[in-house]
């Protein structure tokens, strides 16, 4: 696959195949994704790859957690507001993949039991959870963001799928303790990983882009 087909078809997937991932294809995609740039070369991601059992567990810690109504705790703050056209976006995002799936605005039940579709990483084998140290500020934080996005592409190149999920994120001190990892690390974000099943309702909506003169100054 061209980079350029890569960047183009790249999408998030929320329904996998149980088909497991194996360790080899696993590190193909971190030793890909490693190669991405960072500020004076700092490379400040840590991950975590969780399968099995130990998948099972993590999973089912989080999604008790996600239906009992725990409130979310994240190390990184939801944005609290956005700018007008960016807020109209998410908003339009959301309601068409809801009404592709046939839910209806008021069907609360199956909205709910959609979200908490997250917290079964989707049916995926693999779950990646992406930490960076607290102590680093915005320029880390953007190094983690082209980690992350190298992650997606290059699992994508091996025709394997993912899907970001800030959800995951909700409870960083469950996925500390469950996983072991010093408090000194920031959760930044959680990611299902497995073979896309095409045919899953979940996949059928595709998110659209605003066109490239929307977001650009030509000079």
């Amino acid at each position: 696959m061209k980079l350029i087909e890569g960047l183009e078809t790249r999408t998030s997937i929320r329904g996998f195949k149980p088909t497991p991932v194996s360790k080899e294809t696993i590190k193909k995609i971190l030793h890909a994704a490693s190669r991405s740039p960072s500020y004076t070369n700092s490379q400040p991601w840590e991950v975590a790859v969780v399968t099995g059992a130990k998948r099972d567990e993590l999973s089912k810690i989080l999604y008790d957690l996600a239906a009992s109504g725990a409130k979310s705790n994240a190390d990184v703050p939801a944005p609290k507001s956005w700018p007008e056209a960016i807020d109209s976006r998410t908003k339009v995002h959301g309601a068409k993949r809801f009404e592709a799936l046939g839910v209806g605005r008021d069907d609360t039940a199956r909205r709910n039991e959609l979200r908490l579709q997250n917290f079964k990483f989707f049916d995926a084998p693999c779950a990646m959870f992406i930490f960076m140290d607290k102590s680093l500020g915005p320029w880390s934080t953007m190094d983690m963001g082209i980690f992350i996005h190298g992650l997606t592409l290059a699992a994508h190149g091996l025709g394997l799928g993912t899907c970001l999920q800030a959800s995951l994120a909700n409870y960083p001190d469950a996925v500390r303790s469950a996983l072991n990892i010093p408090d000194n690390l920031q959760l930044v974000v959680g990611m299902s990983l497995g073979y896309p099943d095409h045919d899953a309702d979940l996949n059928k909506y595709k998110s659209t882009r605003v066109d490239v003169d929307s977001f650009t100054r030509w000079y």
